[in-house]
């Protein structure tokens, strides 16, 4: 009998510090109010910087513009009674955002943004998404910096167009490989 493959969950953060304070967001989730950083979900077709930009942007409404990978992070977050833990993988840039876009609402789970200090996070213990706000968030202020070019995003992983959608494999000496 073949076992399925374990797979993490791909998540992307967006960690923006402005005067001391970090851009915080407060969400709904099944456990109830939780602060977490801008983060979620890598999609289909993007690049780890697209997909840091594009939560940022939903969660905050603030345009995010990353500097720096400030980490890869796995966690696991235990089980809970609706289910199973699941385990992230986390790729954490940081970077500045933009004002707020007028009229643009934020993502739903999320209710609000908050700036917060790093001792007003730590305080919030529980409240907390997971292990790894607080990680990044120490992270950051020690400093942890890698460039932005170190995550390299083959051409493979854009969103193809429909239109021009083929089942032929890759040409030989394409270097694509499985």
């Amino acid at each position: 009998m073949r076992r399925e493959r374990w797979k993490p969950s791909v998540t992307v953060a967006a960690i923006i510090e402005k005067d001391g304070r970090y851009l915080m967001i407060e969400e709904m989730t099944r456990d109830g109010l939780r602060i977490n950083n801008p983060a979620g979900g890598l999609e289909p077709g993007e690049s780890i910087v697209e997909g840091a930009i594009r939560e940022a942007l939903e969660e905050t409404a603030c345009p995010f513009t990353p500097e720096a990978l400030l980490g890869v992070y796995l966690a696991r977050n235990p089980d809970t009674p609706a289910g199973p833990g699941v385990t992230y993988l986390r790729f954490a840039l940081c970077g500045t955002a933009g004002d707020p876009e007028p009229g643009r609402a934020l993502d739903d789970p999320v209710v609000r943004t908050l700036w917060m200090t790093p001792d007003e996070i730590a305080a919030a213990g529980d409240r907390l998404r997971g292990p790894l706000v607080l990680q990044c968030i120490a992270d950051h202020r020690a400093g942890k910096r890698l460039p932005l070019d170190v995550l390299f995003t083959h051409a493979s992983v854009a969103r193809p167009d429909p239109a021009a959608a083929t089942s032929e494999p890759p040409e030989k000496g394409s270097g694509l490989q499985a």
